[in-house]
Parts: C-alpha cells; sequence; structure tokens
C-alpha cells in the first residue's frame, strides 16, 4: 500500500530535493573545472608540440628535452642558398613532407574517430536516454558530445594549418631551385619558366585543397566498415558492398578521364604559350591589324583544349552522378535493412540510425575522391614536371671555382643540329682568339651566327665539338662564376623590371656604386643616363619603358661590361643605334681593347668592322672566311663573278648598303 504524503511533509520534500540537486550541480561544476584543466593542459601540450613541429622544419635540429621559453621574436627562418653544392632541395623537401604526411595521418585517425561522436550519440539517445527518460544522462551524453566535437573541429584545423605550412613550405624549398632549372632550360625562351612555376602553383594550392585531406580519410574507410560490422554483420556486408562498388567506379573513372585530361592540358599549354606570343607581339597585332586572326590563331588551340577537358568533364559527371546514387541507395538499403532487423529484435532503432549515419561516412571520402580526380590527375602530372626540373638541377655536379680567366676563347669544330631537325645550323666552325683580340662574325641572315654566340656564352650546348675559355670547356666551368666573368648582349634585348641602376649591375646588390659607374662610363651610357630626370634611379617597365629601342642596347651593353669581364658577346648591338651610338659603341670596342677584354661581335654594318682585329665570315653554318677584315673581305666580297651571285630574299635595302660600304672599306684597307 502506498503511503500518501500528508502536507507537512511536502515543505521537507521540496527542500531534500533541493538539497539534491544543489549538491548535483555541485558535482557538475567541480567535474567541468576538473574537464577543463584536462583541456586547457592538452592544449598546451598540442601547442608546444606543434610549435617543435614548425621548428624542425625550419631547422632539421633535434627537439630539446623541456618546452623551450617563450620568446618575444622568434628568429627568422634561416637562408639557405639555391646554389650551394651540397644542398638538395628535393630531398629536404621529401624528408619534411615524410614527417608532416605522418603528423597529419595521425591527425586524420583522431579526426576519424572523433566523427563517430554523433553516430554513438544518436545511438545512446535512442536506445539509452528515451527508454529511461533520464535527464541527467541526456545532460551528460549532450556534455560529451559537444567536447568530443570540440576536440574534432581543433585537429581538424591543427591538421589544415599543417597542410597549408607544408605547401608554403615546399614553395620556400623548391621554387629557387626551380626557377633555376626552368631558367637554364634551353626552351627557357619559350615561356618554359612560367609553366614551370605554374605546376608548382598547382601543386602548392592542391596540398591545402579538400580534396587533399580526402586522401588520408579514404584509407581510412575500413574503420567506418568495422564499426557497422560491429553493430551488425548483415549491415556491415550491405556497407562493403557498396565501398566495393564505389571503389570500382573510382577507376572507371580514373581510366575514362586520365588521358583525356592530360590531352587536354597538353592543349592549355599550348594555347597558354601562344598568349604569352601574342601579348609580346602587342604592338605589332595592333598596328597591323592582326587582332582577329590572333585571336583564331589562339582559338584554334584552346578549342582542343575545351573540347577534350569537356569530354572528360562529361565522363567524371556521370560516374560522379553513378557513385552519388550508390551511396544514398546505401543509406536506403542500410535504414531498410535495419528496420527489418529491429522488427526481428536482432537490433535496436538506434543502432539502425547509427549504422546508417556510419555507412554514409565510410563511402563518403570514396565519392570525394570520384569528383576531385580531375584536381589529383592534374596535380600528378604538375609534380612530376617539378620533380623532374628540380632533379635535374640538384643533379648538376659541383665545378671547381677557377681563377678569373684571360680571355683566351678557342671554339673547335662546332656542329649543332636542333632537336627534330636533320641539317646543321653549324657544321666544322673552328676559331682561336687571344686576350684583348676583337672577332667580327658576318655573313647573310639565316647562317648561324646568333646560334654561335649562344653558344659561346654556353646557353647552347654544341651537339659536337667544344668551346673553351682559358683551356676549360664551358661545361666544366662554374656557372655563376663563368657568368661573373663573361658578358653577353642578346639580339633582342630585355630589361628587367626595376631600375637602371640595377639593370646595370645584374640585380647585384654587393657590390658599390663605382663598379655601376664605371661600367656605365666604358660603354659610353653614363651622360645619357644622366640626362634622365631619375638618372640611375629610374624605373623601367617590362617592355623597357620609357627607353627608347636604342636606349635599351646601350643600357644592356653597360650590363654586359659590368665587374671585370674577361670576354663579351655581342649579338647585333648596333642594330637600333643611331650615328652617335654606333660612335660611342666603337669608342666602348676600343676601351675594351685597351683592358683586353675578349669581344666577338655580331654586326652587319661596316663601320664595327674598323674596330675588330679579325673577321669570321659564316654562310650556311659554315666558315667562308676567317683572318683580319681587309684580307678577308677582299677574299670573299671582291672575288670575280661574286656580284653575280643571287642575293637573299629577306635581304633589306639596308643590307645592299651595307655591301656597298663594305666595299668601300675594302678599297681602303687594299
Amino acid at each position: 500500500m502506498t503511503r500518501q504524503a500528508r502536507p507537512a511533509d511536502v515543505p521537507s520534500l521540496f527542500r531534500a530535493q533541493a538539497e539534491a540537486a544543489a549538491a548535483c550541480a555541485g558535482a557538475l561544476r567541480v567535474r567541468l573545472a576538473t574537464t577543463r584543466a584536462a583541456v586547457s593542459a592538452r592544449t598546451q601540450r598540442i601547442r608546444y608540440l606543434l610549435g617543435e613541429t614548425v621548428r624542425l622544419w625550419r631547422t632539421g635540429a633535434a627537439p630539446p628535452s623541456a618546452p623551450p621559453a617563450p620568446s618575444p621574436s622568434p628568429d627568422p627562418d634561416p637562408v639557405v642558398p639555391f646554389d650551394e653544392p651540397d644542398w638538395k632541395p628535393l630531398d629536404e623537401w621529401r624528408s619534411v613532407v615524410r614527417r608532416n604526411f605522418v603528423l597529419v595521418g595521425s591527425f586524420s585517425v583522431v579526426v576519424n574517430l572523433l566523427m563517430l561522436t554523433v553516430p554513438i550519440y544518436l545511438f545512446q539517445l535512442s536506445d539509452r536516454v528515451l527508454t529511461s527518460r533520464s535527464v541527467d544522462t541526456l545532460l551528460m551524453l549532450t556534455l560529451l558530445a559537444v567536447l568530443f566535437l570540440g576536440a574534432l573541429s581543433l585537429v581538424d584545423i591543427f591538421r589544415r594549418q599543417m597542410l597549408g605550412a607544408l605547401a608554403t613550405r615546399m614553395e620556400t624549398l623548391l621554387g629557387g631551385p626551380l626557377l633555376a632549372a626552368a631558367i637554364s632550360s634551353p626552351h627557357a625562351a619559350d615561356g618554359e619558366a612560367i609553366r614551370t612555376m605554374r605546376s608548382l602553383h598547382q601543386v602548392r594550392n592542391f596540398l591545402s585543397s579538400p580534396v587533399m585531406l580526402l586522401l588520408f580519410d579514404a584509407p581510412l574507410a575500413p574503420l567506418y566498415f568495422a564499426a557497422v560490422f560491429l553493430i551488425s554483420v548483415e549491415l556491415g556486408v550491405v556497407a562493403l558492398v557498396a565501398g566495393a562498388i564505389l571503389v570500382a567506379i573510382a577507376l572507371l573513372n580514373q581510366k575514362a578521364t586520365s588521358d583525356t585530361l592530360a590531352a587536354a592540358g597538353t592543349h592549355a599549354t599550348k594555347a597558354d604559350a601562344r598568349v604569352e606570343a601574342l601579348s609580346r607581339n602587342a604592338q605589332v597585332i595592333n598596328a597591323m591589324g592582326m587582332l582577329h586572326e590572333s585571336i583564331q590563331h589562339w582559338g584554334r588551340e584552346q578549342a582542343r583544349a575545351l573540347s577534350s577537358q569537356n569530354g572528360a568533364l562529361d565522363a567524371n559527371f556521370w560516374i560522379s552522378g553513378a557513385s552519388k546514387f550508390f551511396r544514398l541507395l546505401t543509406q536506403i538499403a542500410v535504414l531498410g535493412w535495419g528496420a527489418f532487423l529491429a522488427l526481428e529484435g536482432e537490433i535496436t532503432g538506434g543502432m539502425m540510425i547509427a549504422a546508417s549515419i556510419i555507412a554514409s561516412r565510410a563511402l563518403q571520402p570514396l565519392e570525394g575522391m570520384i569528383e576531385g580526380w580531375r584536381s589529383v590527375v592534374q596535380t600528378r602530372a604538375a609534380y612530376a614536371r617539378v620533380v623532374s626540373a628540380v632533379e635535374a638541377f640538384q643533379n648538376e655536379k659541383t665545378r671547381l671555382r677557377l681563377p678569373r680567366p684571360e680571355g683566351r676563347l678557342v671554339a673547335d669544330r662546332l656542329l649543332y643540329i636542333p632537336p627534330g631537325r636533320k641539317e646543321p645550323v653549324l657544321n666544322g666552325v673552328s676559331f682561336a682568339l687571344e686576350p684583348g683580340e676583337s672577332l667580327a662574325i658576318v655573313g647573310p641572315s639565316g647562317s648561324g651566327k646568333s646560334t654561335l654566340a649562344r653558344m659561346l656564352v654556353g646557353c647552347l650546348v654544341p651537339t659536337a665539338g667544344n668551346v673553351r675559355l682559358d683551356g676549360t670547356e664551358l661545361r666544366n666551368w662554374d656557372r655563376r662564376l663563368f657568368g661573373t666573368y663573361t658578358g653577353y648582349l642578346p639580339q633582342e634585348v630585355e630589361l628587367f623590371p626595376g631600375t637602371i641602376r640595377e639593370n646595370v649591375c645584374r640585380m647585384r646588390s654587393d657590390l658599390s656604386d663605382e663598379k655601376v659607374h664605371e661600367a656605365a662610363v666604358i660603354a659610353g651610357v653614363h651622360e645619357m643616363i644622366s640626362r634622365l630626370p631619375d638618372g640611375y634611379e629610374t624605373v623601367l617597365e617590362g617592355s623597357g619603358a620609357p627607353l627608347s629601342g636604342g636606349q635599351k642596347q646601350r643600357i644592356g651593353l653597360a650590363r654586359a661590361l659590368f665587374g671585370d669581364p674577361a670576354m663579351i658577346v655581342l649579338d647585333e648591338p648596333n642594330s637600333n643605334l643611331d650615328a652617335e651610338g654606333e660612335k660611342a659603341l666603337a669608342e666602348t670596342l676600343a676601351r675594351a681593347k685597351e683592358r683586353r677584354v675578349t669581344v666577338v661581335v655580331i654586326t652587319q654594318r661596316p663601320m664595327l668592322l674598323n674596330s675588330v682585329d679579325r673577321v669570321l665570315v659564316l654562310r650556311s653554318g659554315r666558315v667562308e672566311g676567317l683572318g683580319p677584315p681587309g684580307e678577308v673581305l677582299y677574299r670573299v666580297v671582291g672575288r670575280p663573278g661574286a656580284s653575280a651571285q643571287p642575293q637573299p630574299a629577306a635581304r633589306t635595302e639596308a643590307r645592299r648598303e651595307a655591301q656597298h660600304d663594305t666595299r668601300e672599306v675594302r678599297d681602303e684597307r687594299s
């Protein structure tokens, strides 16, 4: 028989309930304080571990046994010169990426374990809270779920930050060597450097993208399948079969789109190269009304790229839609079969809901990989290009740092056949110059003069034969030292964005202004620079503006003479010069001779022939004459029947006038 409470007992009953509630609240506060202290200690430990990880990235030193004291001003990152002989950037990058991938993988395991919080919480609500109707159990479960989700968010933030830092570290380590390798490539003038750096940027962006996280989450899918098997073997089989179907779809996606995406990337690269070429020739296009044809020229290649890309995207869209259908179908199957098992009394309703959520989570990374497969394929190809270029850079042998050469230049039986061609551009070219001697190379267009100039400064490697400076082949010189002792003025002069001073001093900041002034005086451009409003601090654009073509050429000549070169190679240095500039150039060659600088100059104008010691005549890649100017010109130009020979169709009226002046010079010397 149940005893009913009397009215006098009601206040005491309320007081007892109030005291019990207060005691429960006090215990809850104590537990919250303890949990907060534990979380704070763990957070400090994680911060310390992350700090140690960052320090290892920067220094590579072993961690100390105790946490270091906080420093208000951390030391900056050590700068490692990319041309240091013992530095292997690719090996260092692989070491860094292995260490970081292990940490990110560990964090991914924790993240995926904590992702089970929501299904377990729903399972407990359905099977424990709703049946016991206990508010205390609900509060504790909710508090634990919130704590676990907070930890999940923190760990996920940590791994994203690590991947972002890794992407930055990659560009820090590989950016300089990659640019050096791209510039040193024979195809650097064709925009190879820009395309290679774009590949690096593509890999860097991928490292910090969500698709990268899917690569870490996908291998952990068996963890979720195991959880489903723990709930019900039959539901686990359903989820596992769906996972196998998604893996098969992913393989089909890779086979159906990889070749097409590779072709699309190739066409897109060619289209970008055409855009670069059109931008370089913008003035010609606008002046001659070639805009419509130029766009059509680019559009044909771009259309091929878009066509290939659209075909790959269409296949990827269909496959992605199929993968999403199978994932949703799996959820329906798990819920439906779980409901049947619940009706049979084998599992509970909470277990059914939890199994559905866990199965969906197991299939989500696989589906995401299918959707992001295009970026995976493109990034893999970009990373292969980056690795290939950096390996070529770091595999270069360390060269002996030779002293300053005297300038003795020898070209021995040079043969050069460009890739993809059978006819040689140069065939058996040989000559020798003593220190301070000057040589003029003349000949019709297409005879190989500029190719020979690039070969003399090491920009091209001969197919056969060799070029030696002071008895040492150019390939055996340290490139930086060789560049210090060599000056080069190409046929198409390009100045760097920056000041005139920076262009003259070759972007170096370790030399005094006296060296800049000395080079400008030797090149005869000091007065021209001084007349500019800002003088040596005049800022130049990428196109060389506000300088004219002749002024750019004279600044390039001063850059070639900067420092103390033992040899300079000038490719048509007077093509844009007026009478004053040509006079200054002749005086520059005389000053170079006084300083015992070996000079090789390519020219089509006869005025410079009075300023050189020897002349080499090239025709169809072969030496037709070599010796003093008067003797060679008389033998080559003044031979009987020479005037009856047909002239090249591309020779302009100016070249004909130059031939006339050459004959006059020959008559005067003879």
